[in-house]
């Protein structure tokens, strides 16, 4: 399955390698607000508070959208003829998902050089905890986004994500910290994963390591990944039988 799963990923990333262009524009709404909006937010707030949360934004509209592709796939016949072949079906899951996190990493590259041009001064140290969260996450992301793919119908899933990724992105405070806001949306925010998420690499890039909202978060990207991945491999090697 190892070998499977390693020539699937080196397949995928090689098509989405070959498209420059797509993985730039994947990251532009990020960075339009980084661009646009980070000097006002500068004057009321910090750059470590608002690029972990463009973070986050771009892993919810980046992996979380992954599913796009098996849509596409289904529609053209690929995911039928993949079926026929010897590799496993975790394997066509799983070099996918590789896929997609290494073009979450690029994305992410991309929007802290242009963060620290602007003045974020995370520390090293942080900034690669932080990855470890964004790594974990995307692969979480982009599972639970295939099976989502595979469960509705194909023509439901791009109103249905983007009508769902929104409200997540505005729950997880990735604008401004939901401490901010009135006391019920504060309460309906802790629903979301990504508030704990968002908060833990927040606090890395502030350089603060050992802290109770640290561990916490990591705790949840932790429960979430098992659950998306489990979801994910179930949905996928039952669609694929």
């Amino acid at each position: 399955m190892t070998r499977d799963t390693w020539l699937l990923f080196r397949h995928n990333l090689d098509i989405t390698l070959r498209q420059k262009v797509g993985i730039i524009f994947g990251a532009v709404q990020p960075l339009l607000f980084l661009v646009l909006f980070g000097p006002i937010f500068a004057t009321i707030g910090t750059w470590e508070t608002l690029v972990p949360g463009l973070i986050i934004q771009l892993g919810l509209m980046s992996a979380g959208l992954a599913g796009f592709g098996i849509v596409m796939e289904r529609r053209f016949g690929v995911l039928e003829r993949l079926r026929v072949t010897p590799a496993s079906r975790l394997a066509l899951l799983l070099g996918r998902v590789l896929n997609n996190v290494v073009t979450l990493v690029i994305q992410t590259v991309l929007l802290l050089a242009v963060g620290y041009a602007f003045g974020l001064r995370a520390p090293l140290a942080g900034v690669l905890a932080g990855f470890v969260l964004v790594i974990v996450l995307g692969a979480s992301l982009a599972a639970l986004s295939y099976a989502v793919a595979l469960t509705l119908n194909e023509n439901l899933f791009a109103p249905v994500m983007s009508t769902v990724v929104i409200p997540l992105v505005l729950l997880s405070g990735s604008f401004l910290p939901m401490s901010m806001a009135p006391p019920w949306l504060d309460a309906l925010s802790h629903i979301s994963p990504f508030r704990y998420v968002l908060e833990a690499l927040r606090e890395l890039f502030a350089g603060r390591y050992l802290t109770g909202t640290v561990v916490l978060g990591a705790a949840v990207t932790v429960v979430f990944a098992a659950v998306s991945l489990t979801i994910g491999t179930r949905v996928f090697s039952r669609e694929n039988a």
